[in-house]
């Protein structure tokens, strides 16, 4: 499982030019999921997205979790994290699980970080169009 979380003052997803999430302060999150991926990496990682301390503190030093600030999650599936590029120019994509099990990790881990934050997600397999404000700006990958 892979996330890339970028810090954002706003983000949302539209699909179809119709805005199904959207968030204030917090993290974007992209999810890949790999095909040997469990519950377990799941729950690993929505307890380090959520403790993740990268919001700054008084003293302007990355300190606090979002909990800590109020913030929300905008969680959007994304195959492509999983992308092979290193034979020829067209990325291939067998690194990724099959959609079943994506989707229903993918709303699993939803699922759990939403018992500590408020979640907004995209639509699993759906185009969709990202937009945000990056905080800082700040991204890491987990």
């Amino acid at each position: 499982m892979k996330l890339v979380v970028q810090r954002v003052k706003n983000a949302k997803v539209e699909v179809e030019n119709k805005v199904v999430g959207k968030i204030g302060t917090g993290y974007m999150v992209l999810i890949g999921i790999g095909p040997e991926d469990t519950e377990k990496e799941a729950d690993y990682l929505a307890k380090k997205l959520i403790n993740l301390r990268v919001f700054e503190d008084e003293k302007g030093k990355m300190n606090l979790n979002i909990k800590q600030v109020g913030g929300e999650l905008l969680i959007i599936s994304q195959f492509t994290l999983y992308a092979d590029c290193s034979h020829g120019n067209r990325p291939s994509f067998i690194g990724a699980a099959k959609p079943e099990k994506a989707n229903e990790l993918y709303e699993y881990f939803c699922k759990k970080c939403s018992e500590e934050v408020h979640v907004e997600k995209g639509i699993f397999g759906a185009h969709m169009e990202v937009s945000l404000q990056n905080s800082g700006p700040v991204t890491i990958e987990l």
